[in-house]
């Protein structure tokens, strides 16, 4: 009983203060009063959403009331804690059970988030209190509106008596926050165009729901709502709240007939009053007395709905007007302006029709009496005159079998959009209802009314689905979109009828092309297409972790693409032929779009770091084609095998046409160059990398072939030789100063070399460590010119090296002339002019010729021997580091680049190995040569075997020739010391050829001569051998050998050498050797030292050689 009276004070409450802010609003307390968006009158706002407070502060200020801010500053409020100003500090409210909530946190409680209201419902907001403030919330936790209007419905009274549980009110108050901001869906927008009559969403929902009402009673459905038990009511208002739970359907099922149950869901989720409701199915019932074996679906419902519902049914004069409007406009859409069947010969009655909706719209603006008088007759003819439009056959039917008044296109499909809306859960827009099936069902009732066809229900419920999903970017409704789309039949799946019936459904609607006359499909399909289209034209933008939803998103462009492409005005959406270039073009428009972003990126990052914006370019570039080849390529690929690689050669052009002003400008190796060339080189070999690695060799060589290579190692090679040059040029120049200040003595006792190949090469090995640091994409070309340049230096310092040796003929004294030998002595020299020495005999002075000491020259030995032994390691060093380089870079090596490197690895430095070597080898031979002929000269050249063989032996120069030996082999490394002591061999040997043979004419040889000869020769020999300490024996031998066989020749008989010169003549001319084994200027020399008479006489009748002096 407490309880009873406890609603009624409730209701009573409610209903006064209606009353009170009715009588506000309508007097002149307010100066003007705004609505709401979507309201027309009082009548269409909620009077119980609107804060008092708000309103009285306005009446007092006398200023203008906005109900939008009067609605919000009361849902604002009840987010504030409840206030009974009476001070009282100990009075406070819990939100939770204090029982299970534990122990208080510790931590600072979070900041409160701010509860934005919902673009379609206002914020249903938290009460703390069961007083008058919860009454108010909970009245409106029913309310809701359309997804195309903000229109406000009432809550009846019946409903309020559902509020007794607090279980349910923990249900609803879960449920409120369950709603959620939705998306911007502006630019999704059907392709039909507006109604003539400005008729809303609203307008149409409310028809649609009147049609729904009718196909219902049309079966039998239709019965008058009735009052339920309490118990039952608070599993309805569950079902209202469009989240009821499955043992509350369940027992509502239990206790009535489905159909009632379903139309009860339909009337909450199309967010239809009750009052509405009932006035709806009265006046569908009134309508059909009297009309035995009439359908009720085959009604001019909106005709019949006038004339059965009276004013008195509405509680106020505004909302019957409204009312009225919309069935007129309705009227007047159906008939006139979208009619299902042309008019024909009926045209003038089409015009009559008109001036009767705007004379019953007048009524309302007589006097009571005279408006309805002219109503009454306006609905009479009215009547006679739509009627008859109404239920002309079309579509094969007979007359009056069905009433065409809500088929003709394009308002049955606006229609049909409004019930196909009704499948959405009332607080959650991205779930479908639980009876999201039987509704579909229920709505199949009204294809009779409407003209829907099976491909037009498929394409408006995948239309529906699909802007649902945008609006809430609930993925599961995209699928049930798709499912849709994949539905809907191809031309030809349709069957005949259908096909010619959707034929005709052509609309003109204005576009950026102008005006466009669009096809059924293309006005539903075409701006999903578009959408599709914007969302993957920049799908690193919507899409940045690729997944599912891009792929999804896939599918519907796909399959949107292949149901239009099947219509004939497609020719004017002119677009890629294939599926595989619309995934072209999408990935070159996203690409092309990433590309600007990151261009807007680096101008801010570049600021920042201060890098160049070139270099952090080609790096973030590079990281948006992994990013690509990663996310988005394996969805994309199953379309276009190759979209990868279109990707890549874009981002490759796009980052070209930046790069080729700054190639353009460079000239030389600067710090920009350096910071911009590796990184832009790094992203052309992962362009190329990334083409031949995702195509088959064929398709990735085309791709390749396309691309406007930057060609970075080419301009950076060129900078680099430049650089190359000008630092060869300055080792030159090193090279030349180290050189003109060698003094030529030992770094130290253990490093025995001069000290300007020391510093020839730090100045290399600075330039090799210089040319290294430059992080610049090289070829094998730049290092085979570092290499050449470093080979040339050391060549010039070999050659500046043995440049400093005196000439060999001023060391070596000018050889006597021939004479043979005379007892008499004095006769004046007459001889063959090719026997002649044309220098004068007089031997050079030594003041005259710069001849360096031996030390000096072993110090250049070693020096030499010191750059040749580093060259090894320095080779290695720089191929080292170069495959390195070349690894680190990771670059696409070109074809013959191996083929260079080997050749150019066999031909470094080869000419310094030779030119050192050689200038080795004339040190060498200088060295002995100077030794001998100039060291040694006297006791050698000058005094050996003077006057005889056996007065003057070889023992006597032996030990000076030591002395020297010792000198050169202390200073010279060891591993010269065999081709030093070899050279000295060597000019010792021809010291002794020069005494045997050009000895002068102080010296003669006699028969016994030969064996002296020959010991001395020995001790020669030994003397270099040394006991195995020396020359190996075998290099001494052959070196002796040639000496050997001229002593041999003084043991001959004058008679012998003088016939073996006589044949000698001839063989040379054959290309032999005499007898002897010795040639013709080896034996006339021999002849002219021996102390013969027939020698002599021989001599003078054959070569007429003078006698000697001596």
């Amino acid at each position: 009983m407490e309880e009873e009276n406890a609603v009624e004070v409730l209701q009573r409450y409610r209903r006064d203060r209606r009353v009170l802010l009715n009588f506000i609003l309508s007097g002149s307390l307010i100066k003007k009063v705004v609505m709401p968006p979507g309201a027309v009158s009082l009548d269409d706002v909620d009077l119980d959403q609107v804060s008092i407070d708000y309103v009285l502060n306005c009446a007092k200020k006398g200023g203008m009331l906005d109900l939008s801010e009067a609605i919000r500053d009361y849902h604002d409020s009840t987010l504030l804690p409840h206030m009974n100003k009476s001070g009282a500090a100990d009075e406070f409210f819990l939100v939770t059970d204090p029982v299970s909530s534990g122990s208080p946190p510790r931590r600072e409680p979070p900041v409160v988030p701010i509860i934005m209201p919902s673009p379609i419902l206002p914020s249903l907001a938290t009460s703390e209190t069961h007083d008058s403030a919860e009454d108010e919330e909970l009245l409106s936790l029913s309310k809701s509106q359309s997804l195309n209007s903000t229109q406000v419905q009432e809550l009846t009274v019946e409903d309020i008596e559902d509020f007794d549980d607090d279980e349910d009110l923990e249900e609803v108050d879960c449920q409120r926050y369950s709603r959620r901001v939705l998306n911007d869906a502006s630019d999704l927008v059907l392709g039909l165009p507006s109604f003539a009559t400005g008729i809303m969403d609203d307008d149409l929902r409310e028809t649609a729901y009147e049609i729904l009402l009718a196909s219902a009673g049309a079966s039998g459905g239709l019965i008058l709502p009735v009052k339920e038990k309490k118990k039952e009511k608070k599993s309805r208002l569950m079902r209202k709240l469009g989240r009821s739970k499955s043992e509350h359907g369940l027992t509502q099922l239990q206790h009535t007939s489905g159909l009632v149950v379903l139309l009860e869901t339909m009337r909450v989720q199309m967010e239809v009053s009750e009052a509405m409701d009932v006035r709806t199915r009265i006046g569908l019932l009134n309508a059909m007395v009297g009309k035995v074996g009439k359908r009720m679906d085959a009604l001019l419902i909106p005709l019949e709905l006038l004339c059965c519902i009276s004013r008195s049914e509405f509680s106020d004069k505004k909302s019957y007007i409204k009312w009225q409007k919309r069935q007129l406009n309705m009227l007047e859409e159906g008939l006139v302006n979208h009619p299902a069947v042309g008019f024909g010969e009926s045209g003038r009655k089409a015009n009559e029709l008109r001036v009767l909706l705007a004379k019953i719209e007048e009524s309302e603006m007589l006097p009571s009496s005279a408006g309805e008088l002219q109503r009454t007759e306006c609905l009479r003819s009215l009547r006679d005159i739509s009627i008859p439009l109404a239920e002309r056959p079309a579509r094969g039917d007979l007359t009056g079998e069905i009433c065409h008044w809500a088929d003709g296109y394009h308002l049955n499909v606006r229609l049909y959009e409004k019930l196909l809306l009704s499948v959405f859960d009332v607080l959650d827009e991205g779930k479908l209802t639980e009876e999201v099936e039987e509704i579909l069902e229920l709505l199949k009732s009204t294809w009779r009314i409407l003209g829907i066809m099976e491909t037009i229900h498929y394409t408006c419920y995948a239309w529906v689905l699909f802007r649902q999903f945008v609006l809430t970017g609930e993925r599961g409704l995209l699928q049930h979109a798709i499912e849709q789309l994949k539905k809907i039949p191809l031309k030809e799946q349709r069957g005949p009828q259908e096909r010619l019936h959707l034929k005709k459904l052509l609309v003109r609607v204005e576009s950026e092309n102008g005006v466009e006359e669009m096809t059924f499909l293309q006005s539903f399909l075409l701006p999903i297409q578009k959408w599709a289209d914007k969302q993957l034209g920049d799908y690193h933008l919507h899409y940045t972790e690729g997944s599912t939803l891009m792929e999804n998103v896939l599918v519907v462009a796909m399959v949107v693409r292949r149901l239009l492409s099947e219509e004939s005005e497609m020719a004017m959406h002119s677009g890629p032929v294939t599926d595989s270039e619309q995934i072209e073009s999408y990935v070159l428009s996203s690409t092309k779009s990433a590309y600007l972003r990151i261009i807007k990126d680096v101008e801010m990052m570049s600021d920042a770091t201060h890098e160049h914006p070139l270099a952090l370019l080609a790096e973030h570039t590079k990281k948006l084609l992994k990013k690509v080849a990663t996310t988005y390529m394996p969805i994309l690929s199953q379309r276009h095998p190759n979209a990868i690689a279109v990707s890549a050669s874009l981002v490759h052009k796009l980052y070209g046409i930046k790069l080729k002003p700054f190639l353009d400008s460079v000239e030389h190796l600067t710090e920009d160059v350096v910071a911009v060339f590796p990184a832009a080189d790094s992203l052309e070999q992962y362009v190329i990398e990334v083409i031949v690695s995702s195509c088959n060799e064929e398709t990735g060589e085309t791709y390749c072939r396309k691309l406007n290579l930057y060609k970075i190692e080419t301009v950076s090679g060129t900078l680099v030789l430049r650089w190359v040059n000008s630092q060869l040029g300055r080792i030159l120049s090193w090279v030349e100063r180290a050189i003109e200040q060698e003094r030529w003595v030992p770094v130290s006792p253990q490093q025995r070399h001069g000290s300007s190949i020391v510093e020839v090469y730090r100045i290399v090995e600075e330039t090799v460590d210089q040319f290294f640091a430059l992080k610049v994409p090289m070829r094998s070309g730049e290092l085979s010119s570092l290499f050449r340049g470093i080979d040339n230096a050391f060549q010039v310092y070999a050659r500046n090296v043995v440049n400093q040796l005196a000439n060999k003929d001023d060391v070596v004294p000018p050889v006597p002339i021939l004479t043979r030998y005379s007892k008499e002595g004095g006769i004046k020299a007459l001889v063959k002019k090719e026997l002649r020495d044309p220098r004068l005999p007089d031997v050079r002075k030594s003041t005259e010729v710069n001849v360096l000491a031996t030390p000096t020259l072993c110090v250049q030995l070693n020096t030499l021997y010191y750059a040749i032994s580093q060259l090894s390691k320095l080779e290695d060093s720089i191929w080292e580091r170069w495959t390195r380089k070349k690894y680190n870079d990771k670059s696409i090596r070109r074809p013959t680049e191996e083929n260079l490197r080997s050749s150019t690895q066999k031909e470094t430095f080869d000419g310094s190995r030779k030119d050192i070597n050689a200038s080795i080898d004339r040190i060498c031979e200088f060295t002995g040569t100077k030794i001998i002929f100039w060291d040694l000269r006297e006791a050698f050249i000058d005094n050996l075997y003077k006057p005889t063989v056996s007065q003057s032996r070889f023992e006597r120069v032996i030990d000076q020739l030591d002395l020297v030996l010792n000198q050169l082999c202390d200073i010279i490394v060891e591993q010269l010391r065999d081709r030093a002591v070899t050279g000295l061999l060597q000019a010792s040997l021809g010291g002794l050829l020069r005494v045997i043979l050009d000895g002068g004419p102080s010296r003669v040889f006699s028969l016994a001569d030969a064996k002296l000869l020959e010991e001395d020769l020995e001790v020669l020999k030994e003397f270099f051998i040394s006991g195995g300490d020396g020359l190996p024996r075998g290099v001494v031998e052959n070196q002796v050998a040639g000496v050997r066989q001229v002593i041999k020749l003084h043991g001959y008989e004058t008679r012998e050498l003088i016939e073996d010169l006589k044949s000698a003549s001839e063989f040379e001319l054959h290309g032999g050797k005499s007898k002897l084994g010795a040639d013709t200027k080896t034996l006339l020399r021999i002849l002219c030292h021996k102390n013969d008479s027939e020698a002599s006489q021989f001599l003078k009748k054959h070569y007429k050689i003078p006698k000697s002096a001596a």
